[in-house]
């Protein structure tokens, strides 16, 4: 049986186990969910982020968590918290994110999983949550819309100025004061 750190009505949330790398390295790997990312990851790079999760868990209490569909208890993909530090007028921030397996596209995963992270970051006591996507990306911009995010801003990506085909990106805040967010089982 897995250990949860908190579940939503779907979905399980929990750290990263080296059985988790041929499941994430397919959803990593494929070209079509990583379409708005610089490029897919290799089987190396798949297996750094597992241990780096897992380490930004140990020391922040979060990280993109590896999560389950309870229905079958696979892998659906990762949804989290992360800390970004790159050279922005909102950083440094905490950031939510999302990447599910194409089988879990369009069933209001991602956002009932990043719900149940705003409630989780409640429990945390962080104050505020930021997400950014590629303005290209419509259907992760609308997640942001749709679990009460307010659009700030459209900034040009300083790490990705050699991705002209991924600029602008459009930036997103929610503060942790107001009523939205998942509860927790």
């Amino acid at each position: 049986m897995k250990k949860y750190i908190f579940q939503s009505e779907r979905l399980g949330f929990r750290t990263w186990s080296e059985s988790d790398l041929e499941a994430i390295f397919q959803i990593d790997s494929d070209p079509e969910i990583m379409h708005f990312f610089e490029k897919p990851f290799t089987l190396e790079e798949s297996q750094k982020r597992i241990q780096k999760m897992n380490q930004t868990f140990q020391k922040e209490g979060f990280c993109y968590f590896a999560v389950d569909f309870l229905a079958s208890g696979e892998l659906a993909g990762t949804i989290g918290l992360g800390r970004k530090d790159f050279e922005a007028s909102f950083t440094p921030c905490i950031d939510i994110g999302w990447r599910l397996a194409k089988k879990y596209w369009n069933q209001g995963l991602a956002s009932e999983g990043a719900l149940a992270c705003i409630g989780y970051a409640r429990q945390l006591g962080l104050k505020e949550i930021y997400s950014y996507a590629t303005t290209a990306n419509q259907a992760s911009l609308q997640v942001m819309r749709k679990i009460g995010m307010k659009f700030i801003e459209e900034f040009e990506h300083p790490e990705l100025l050699n991705q002209p085909r991924l600029q602008p990106f459009s930036l997103f805040k929610i503060s942790l004061d107001s009523s939205i967010g998942g509860d927790l089982v």
